[in-house]
């Protein structure tokens, strides 16, 4: 392809193929947000004009691949300059210092148009002259179905099959208008409908329940299912303590507002029937895991209920004086009281710092003697809760690697071999 200078002198421009063959994080996204084999993709090392439509009636969209294509961090769109800056700057006060500066100095790059000054290149997304984008494109489905023109900063995250791409959605104007999660294989496929489902059925009585985004739309898109959620408050801000439990609205969340649950024994509850049928779908050492613990606590009462299924505190913030709660997706009900407790002490370590799965449990074990009196639970019930959780991680784990998602090398088999010896 041919690009004219500003004096008249025509020059070649440089493009690379398309990113949807590479095998990297860019690669990934580009194949799950563009799947449709009838868009061209290619990346520039120039910054073409914005225009949307070419003289033939062709489509084109394009986006600054941030910092570069083998880095590549987020996309973002270069529908106007204003957009650009919004879409770096919405939520930054939720980003650790170093992300937020990062971000900031993008978006000031972006709003003085100065992307491509910066080295950053550009992907471009054509669509066919004579096809409808919105059949193509997922961003302008989204608007069919939300209504209103929409553009999408698009984050990139390494290849995992875990992982889902996610689009913050913004008006021409810059303004936030949802956020969307695309689940492309089967595992993800299952945790963006099951956050929907969460989404929709959540109480909001406010008190001591924390808020939550609301349910904007459930779309099946081919292969694709996404569940897009209103955007939250532009005033959001990171705890300022993350790392103090909220165990009071651990507990309202377990009560969906209400009053305490009856307590009921492990034997013969819901939850202990659910454990033990998804072991023997699961198989192996997770079966004597369950039978162990059910012979062991069987007898000990303890109060179900709900939980968020991913309470840390990257999931919370506040709003004028309000937890806010996202990430929904891993939620469910008859759990035991105290769960999210043992997910925030265990996921802490293990995500956030860095530690191997016996020193997390050690984090777990510790925050639920401090204050698993908060949520009902004593030392017996503390050592219960403890076990059950690593439990339905394990099932988590295995459920997600039989849709597709793969080990995780965290959990895999460390997870077992720490459960065979609490429940020795």
């Amino acid at each position: 392809m041919r690009a004219r200078t500003g004096g008249g002198t025509v020059v070649a421009e440089r493009r690379d193929g398309d990113p949807r063959e590479r095998q990297d994080g860019i690669g990934w996204v580009t194949r799950a947000v563009f799947p449709d084999s009838r868009l061209r993709l290619s990346v520039s090392r120039e910054q073409p004009a914005a225009t949307r439509r070419d003289a033939a009636g062709a489509v084109t969209v394009r986006y600054a691949v941030v910092p570069s294509v083998e880095r590549a961090r987020f996309l973002l769109p270069l529908a106007s300059r204003r957009v650009g800056a919004a879409s770096t700057w919405a939520y930054n006060a939720l980003r650790p210092p170093r992300v937020r500066l990062n971000r900031l100095a993008v978006g000031l790059l972006a709003g003085v148009g100065a992307t491509g000054a910066a080295g950053m290149p550009v992907l471009t997304v054509s669509v066919p002259a004579g096809v409808d984008p919105a059949e193509v494109l997922l961003v302008d489905h989204l608007a069919s179905v939300l209504g209103g023109r929409l553009h999408a900063a698009i984050g990139i995250r390494p290849p995992d099959p875990h992982h889902k791409p996610t689009l913050q959605l913004f008006d021409d104007r810059g303004r936030p208008r949802g956020y969307a999660k695309i689940g492309w294989n089967d595992a993800t496929r299952s945790m963006v409908r099951a956050e929907a489902a969460a989404l929709r059925g959540l109480p909001r009585d406010g008190g001591d329940l924390p808020d939550a985004p609301r349910l904007l739309g459930e779309v099946g898109w081919g292969d694709l299912a996404v569940t897009v959620v209103e955007p939250m408050p532009a005033g959001v801000r990171g705890l300022r303590r993350p790392e103090e439990p909220r165990t009071a609205a651990m507990l309202a969340v377990a009560r969906r507002g209400g009053a305490p649950n009856p307590a009921r024994p492990l034997r013969g509850s819901p939850f202990l029937a659910d454990l033990t049928a998804r072991a023997e779908v699961a198989g192996g050492p997770v079966r004597d895991a369950v039978a162990a613990l059910a012979d062991r606590d069987g007898e000990v009462t303890l109060e179900f209920g709900d939980w968020h299924g991913d309470w840390v505190p990257w999931n919370l913030g506040t709003h004028r004086g309000r937890l806010i709660a996202w990430d929904w997706e891993n939620g469910g009900t008859d759990r035991p009281v105290g769960f999210d407790l043992a997910h925030q002490g265990f996921q802490t370590a293990l995500s956030l710092g860095g530690r191997p799965a016996a020193e997390a449990a050690e984090q777990m074990r510790g925050l639920l003697d401090r204050q698993g009196s908060d949520v009902g639970l004593d030392g017996v019930r503390q050592r219960l809760v403890g076990d059950a959780y690593l439990i339905e991680l394990w099932l988590r784990t295995a459920e997600l690697a039989a849709g597709g998602g793969g080990w995780s090398p965290k959990l895999h088999p460390a997870l077992l071999d720490l459960l065979a010896a609490r429940l020795r």
